[in-house]
């Protein structure tokens, strides 16, 4: 069966059948790195790709794994391919004509600042603590462009209106619950996930938009 081709007009025409030019116009020319590609991460990529976000820089340096299908944007078939691949293809399925800049290494507190410090907003989408801290306390210290929407609590399968989005400080803001950790035995469900990467995309947009 052949596949089916949409030129970037076609898009271009159906986003405008729902949004102002002016709105178009912000989310063409954004460009949003995302920090780590996985339950929150890949989520956070979809959207913002379905939102009309002109440009994504993804990192990650894992691979797609068995235990990510259950709450993460891939499917079966990319089992074993490094995620920034994976979500590429995925990416590219929604919107083909998008800028998509990928990095495969693992983030650092020697190298965050070099490879998210030109990138107005940043998306802190890690599974550890520590690399939250880490990643979320460099990038205010050393670099004062960037704004970072980070996630944290989301665990389980609790209340998903405790989700929220919080403003910590003058250029950070926080969604979850704040609380539930994967570490007191709830693990990690789709739906509370991809709760709490809805509102970091939201609060992305938001940010794109100047409110």
């Amino acid at each position: 069966m052949e596949e089916y081709c949409i030129s970037e007009k076609e898009l271009e025409k159906a986003f405008d059948e729902r949004f102002p030019e002016e709105i178009k116009v912000k989310l063409k020319n954004a460009s949003v790195a995302v920090a780590g590609l996985g339950g929150l991460g890949s989520n956070i990529a979809v959207m913002l790709a379905r939102s009309g976000v002109g440009k994504l820089f993804l990192v990650d340096f894992d691979r797609v794994d068995v235990t990510n299908i259950n709450r993460q944007a891939y499917f079966v078939s990319h089992i074993g391919m490094e995620k920034t691949t994976a979500l590429r293809e995925i990416l590219e399925q929604i919107n083909p004509y998008m800028n998509i800049e990928t990095k495969t290494v693992k983030v650092t507190e020697d190298n965050a600042a070099e490879l998210f410090g030109s990138y107005p907003i940043v998306c802190e989408a890690f599974d550890r603590p520590d690399q939250k801290a880490m990643l979320t306390g460099t990038l205010l210290s050393s670099c004062p462009g960037v704004t970072v929407v980070s996630g944290n609590g989301m665990a389980g399968y609790g209340d998903a209106n405790d989700i929220r989005t919080e403003k910590k400080m003058h250029r950070l803001y926080v969604c979850g619950d704040l609380r539930s950790d994967t570490s007191e035995g709830m693990g990690l469900m789709a739906p509370r996930v991809a709760i709490c990467a809805g509102h970091q995309a939201n609060q992305v947009i938001r940010l794109i938009l100047g409110e």
